[in-house]
């Protein structure tokens, strides 16, 4: 951690090579086992045990056959191919779903135009993971175009764009075929794809390619896009009949029933402990419903009265039978037929346009005709307008004013000169931001296209960010070309403020998916690439496998190297003027040595790229201190969301929090799960205990018996106790020494997880048990159970089996034999196990208070108990071998190899099964107990290049609150909501005001004394002051009065023992403070500074 560099040499980061080979053997290291002496009902497989005494579980089993299916493969094989690489698209596949990938990955899309939007959408679409990707240009890369696309070089001036972005986009992904045409297209030639993109074409031809799209059989999705400057359109046209299969990709909404009423219509009321989704018109089914049976017919019934926890049934359920209890109602979602218009007819009738900014509903309507005008200026004159040019742009209005009047009725009121000036003169620019931007949303579309997946844009969409340009009007002369690979941008924005982009001292927070393309669009941008000009990025991670789908400046070959340097090493490559050092620190409290406060003052912008809401916070808070902006953004799934920081002007990102997610109560995980999520949480919670947290505990002991047990003693609680009865159980009864150990361990938890504990449970609370009111104790939503029968015939439980004996061994160090994933000789040692007969306990106590946060019971004795128990370790621990230590496992779930997901599905699904609640494969219980957060390229992109939009209006530092914009957008829907950010609330005192961004200054290491009567002149009458977590001063502690004339560093020093550093050079403090009638007043915080 720590390591500061800055890279100058890149080669060996783009090299082109092949993905690593999957598939190797775990190796499980060798050790000597020792024979036990108590227990009796093992196996006598022992001349099998271990052929390899070194090798993991290879392959092959042991009888040498490689085409016989493995235990893992009969437990999860749901008849469907395994064609997909679930590392490396595991966040896509939480997104798309396996049905959705294996259509994208039979997708052949053409996109056409090699400028900065036509990399864009081909770099996500490579990323995804379609078949092939056919780039088409005819033109040769100028150094105009080093201003958008991430992969030219002054190398490739004069090179055709298609041949020379080829290379660089196929490092990208291998799994996909990326091609290249440089001639003219035919429309012949559009045959061969499923989705055709045009990032550069005039509307004639365009007009002709999509009629042949449209008319095609079956047709082929047809997209226009393009950016000019600050302004950018896309239209889609998927054909006459486009099917939807997923209008929203969210999952079907669902409730557990408390009654239905027989009537007509019917009412469904629901339990309480979440809200209800359904909404009017919605088609939902029932299933488990005890007495009223007719409605588990499977039949859609539509709903009516939609509530948040009821709603009615267009159904008349007078003649049905009573309801009883039990029944679950689920969503059924419905496919959605669109019927696009070609472009001749919808340039006439464009229908509704999608909106995205609601302060600019005017806007769509003369983009629609602005764009148009514009294709006849090119047309007419063979080139773009020029910028800076006062002729050029009225050529354009006057275009755009006569295509308005020929419209007759339809005509717009107001056509605005001044922004169809602004158009003029950025119309030859394509600006990264909005490539970025465009490039996010045009990507998700052709997936769309190509897979059903999501509803499509239809069929316009307009977007301006005009507020981006620099606040104070620009000299035409500012416009001129410099001969820098900047020059587009400076065609927009003017020198001026490319001079300030150059010299800002930027700090980027993480360089994961959201960091690799902020520092892309940075480096194309010319952020820090001045001669005082400063770009820092750290991240304290590593590269895995399942980040190569979005984090695209990775390759295979940095697997394990770390973010941030081959992160900066990338974008060096992308622009060599680029001044960058990378770090490996977390930004937090204890970096605060490296992140000083010479460091933050000296920033011009902090651009947050991070994936949690604590680091946030930590950033939030420190620019709020250092008054720095803050350009913050995130991603779920196909959602983005910006929020723009800026002192004085907005609120920072810490005023306004999103609820805490709600957590499912103890005892519900514990003995009365209802659903899916229940189960694997309760499934993780078994695998960190007996495999991370029991075997640590173990160590803890082993390591200093006379400290642990000292530790234990002062504890002396329940939590004590249990820690300590586990450890017992682990180094006394169920201490492994031979793998047949393991797989007879691995067969007692079996009976009892799934067995013993839910007979106890329905001996406790049989099923028509009441509670203490008379009501039916198993009510909803709890399920009543039913114990699982033991078969080695059923591959879920061998698999069970298999892969908790392999990790218990891993604990132990115990070899690994091969044959442990052979089904047959699995059974065969599965079937020598001895299970006890198990008989319920009448004193067992299950715990069922939502409210209880622990299972462990306190007793009166737990001190007597604790001395017991650890004389009971103390003697079992003398039969260990000298040195003896456990190995813990931390669960990892971006290994396919190491059996962590394996035993946490079969944990989950057994108990599942126990419940009646639906299974899930081992894909989708790796993104719930993982907590995989889903994501995709296209949402980043997008966020990012929204981000940047704001970047240049932050740099140009003089645009008021209006100017900035806040988004949330959905690709989904699509959906896009833009909008103003909310100013920081204001506190008044006499004359006085201050928002969260003040903070007090004082100097010159003021007395408790002088810093009292300071605030006594501002008409505050301070009654505490403290540092952190202690008291400096109260006016209530008489003895408070001795430390008046003290320093007030000097008491931090004293009172709180605080060394203060000498990169220190003040302290801050809370003052609590009154004015003269008694009322409290939030002041700001206090920096003494005194050095």
């Amino acid at each position: 951690m720590g390591i500061r560099r800055v890279f100058s040499s890149l080669s060996h980061y783009m090299l082109p090579r092949k993905r690593a080979v999957e598939g190797e053997p775990v190796n499980v290291s060798d050790c000597e086992s020792v024979k036990r002496q108590h227990f009796v009902c093992c196996t006598e497989n022992s001349n099998n045990q271990a052929k390899n005494s070194s090798g993991g579980v290879g392959n092959s089993n042991s009888s040498g056959n490689c085409s016989e299916p493995t235990v893992t493969d009969m437990a999860f094989d749901d008849g469907t191919p395994r064609d997909i690489d679930e590392d490396l698209h595991s966040r896509q596949l939480a997104v798309y779903g396996r049905e959705t990938m294996r259509r994208l990955f039979a997708s052949n899309v053409l996109v056409s135009g090699m400028q900065g939007l036509g990399v864009e959408i081909a770099k996500n679409l490579i990323l995804a993971g379609v078949k092939s990707v056919t780039l088409h240009d005819e033109g040769t890369v100028e150094l105009w175009d080093l201003s958008s696309n991430f992969v030219f070089s002054e190398k490739d001036l004069g090179k055709n764009r298609a041949l020379a972005s080829v290379q660089k986009l196929q490092e990208l992904n291998n799994a996909v075929t990326v091609l290249t045409l440089t001639a003219k297209l035919t429309k012949e030639q559009l045959s061969d794809f499923q989705a055709v993109v045009f990032t550069d074409i005039n509307l004639d031809s365009a007009t002709e390619f999509n009629d042949y799209c449209h008319n095609h059989q079956p047709p082929i999705a047809f997209i226009k896009t393009e950016v000019r400057g600050l302004f950018g359109s896309a239209f889609c046209d998927f054909g006459p009949a486009f099917t939807v299969v997923d209008v929203d990709g969210e999952e079907p909404h669902t409730g557990i029933i408390a009654s239905i009423s027989n009537d007509n219509p019917a009412l469904v009321a629901c339990v309480d402990d979440e809200r209800l989704e359904f909404q009017d018109g919605d088609l939902v089914v029932f299933s488990e419903v005890r007495g009223m049976t007719e409605l588990n017919d499977g039949k859609p019934r539509k709903v009516k009265s939609a509530r948040p926890y009821s709603f009615t049934l267009e159904d008349d359920t007078t003649n049905y039978g009573a309801y009883e209890r039990g029944g679950i109602v689920t969503q059924v979602k419905q496919p959605k037929v669109l019927n696009f218009k070609p472009l001749k007819e919808a340039l006439k009738d464009a229908g509704d346009f999608l909106l995205s900014d609601f302060s600019k509903f005017d806007r769509p309507p003369l983009l629609h005709l602005a764009f148009q005008a514009l294709d006849k200026f090119v047309s007419e004159l063979g080139r773009f307008p020029v910028a800076g040019s006062e002729e050029d742009a009225q050529k354009l209005i006057s275009i755009t004013s006569n295509m308005n009047e020929s419209l007759g009725d339809g005509k717009l009121d107001d056509i605005n000169p001044k922004l169809l000036r602004h158009f003029a003169f950025g119309a030859r620019a394509v600006l990264n931001p909005m490539a970025a931007m465009f490039g996010g949303i045009v990507g998700q579309e052709v997936m769309k296209a190509c897979s059903g997946k999501f509803h499509p844009l239809f069929q316009f969409f307009y977007f301006d960010s005009v507020e981006s340009l620099p606040a104070e009007p620009i000299d035409p002369s500012d416009f001129r070309p410099l001969n820098t690979r900047y020059d587009a941008q400076i065609s927009v924005f003017g020198s001026k403020l490319q001079k300030k982009l150059e010299n800002a001292k930027t700090f980027v927070v993480g360089s994961g998916a959201l960091g690799c393309e902020f520092l892309k669009n940075l480096a194309l941008m010319g952020v820090s690439c001045g001669s005082t000009g400063k770009l820092t990025v750290t991240d304290d991670d590593v590269i895995e496998k399942s980040n190569l789908s979005r984090q695209f400046l990775f390759r295979d070959w940095n697997i394990g190297q770390p973010k941030s340097t081959v992160a900066a090493s990338a974008a060096l490559a992308i622009n060599p003027q680029l001044h960058i050092e990378a770090l490996q620190n977390r930004v937090g409290s204890e970096t605060e040595n490296v992140f000083h406060d010479a460091f933050w003052e000296n920033l011009s912008v902090v651009v947050n790229a991070l994936d949690n809401v604590n680091a946030r916070l930590y950033v939030d808070q420190r620019c709020l201190y250092f008054q720095k902006p803050l350009l913050e953004s995130g991603t779920l799934g196909a959602k983005c969301n910006t929020q723009m920081v800026i002192p004085h002007l907005t609120e920072n990102y810490g005023a306004s929090r999103d609820p805490p997610e709600k957590q499912a109560p103890m005892c519900t995980v514990h003995s009365f799960p209802h659903n899916i999520d229940h189960c694997l949480t309760w499934a993780r919670s078994e695998f960190e205990g007996l495999l991370e947290k029991t075997p640590a505990e173990a160590n803890a002991y082993l390591s200093n018996p006379a400290e642990y047990a000292s530790a234990t003693r002062n504890a002396g609680d329940a939590q004590a106790r249990d820690n300590l009865e586990r450890v017992i159980e682990c180094l006394d009864r169920e201490r492994c020494e031979s793998f047949q150990d393991c797989i007879l361990w691995a067969r007692l938890k079996f009976e009892d997880y799934f067995a013993n504990r839910v007979k106890q449970l329905a001996f406790t609370f049989p099923e028509d048990a009441a509670t203490s009111t008379g009501a039916p104790f198993w009510s909803a939503p709890k399920r009543f159970p039913r114990p699982l029968q033991f078969s080695t015939s059923d591959p879920s439980h061998l698999h069970f089996i298999m892969a908790g004996s392999i990790l218990r061994a891993g604990t132990f160090g115990i070899p690994i034999p091969d044959w442990v994933k052979n089904p047959k000789k699995l059974s065969e040692t599965i079937d020598q196990v001895i299970v006890p007969d198990f008989q319920p306990r009448k004193d067992a106590k299950i715990v069922t208070d939502e409210k209880a946060t622990s299972l462990a019971t306190a007793s009166v004795d737990d001190a007597a108990v604790i001395n017991d128990l650890i004389s009971k370790l103390e003697k079992c621990c003398q039969a260990l071998p000298p040195n003896f230590r456990m190995k813990p496992i931390q669960f990892e779930k971006d290994d396919d190899t190491n059996y962590h997901m394996d035993l946490i599905a079969a944990l989950a699904n057994m108990r599942a099964r126990n419940y009646s609640i639906p299974e899930v494969d081992k894909l989708k219980a790796k993104f719930i107990a993982g907590r995989i957060i889903p994501a995709i390229a296209t949402s980043t992109a997008m966020a990012t290049g929204l981000v940047c939009l704001e970047l240049y209006k932050v740099i140009d530092g003089s645009h008021k609150v209006e100017d900035y914009r806040n988004t949330f957008a959905n690709l989904a829907l699509p959906l896009f909501s833009i909008a103003e950010p909310v100013a920081p609330k204001v506190v008044k005192h006499q004359d006085m005001s201050w928002t969260v961004w003040d903070r007090w200054i004082i100097k010159n290491n003021p007395t408790l004394r002088e810093l009292l009567k300071w605030l006594s002149d501002k008409g505050l009458n301070a009654y505490s002051i403290s540092f952190g977590s202690c008291l400096l001063y109260n006016s209530m502690f008489p003895r408070h009065k001795d430390r008046m004339d003290k320093k007030i560093a000097d008491l931090v020093r004293d009172v709180a023992k605080v060394d203060l550093p000498a990169y220190r050079n003040h302290v801050d403090v809370v003052v609590a403070c009154e004015d003269d009638e008694d009322n409290d007043v939030d002041i700001p915080q206090i920096s003494i500074y005194f050095r």
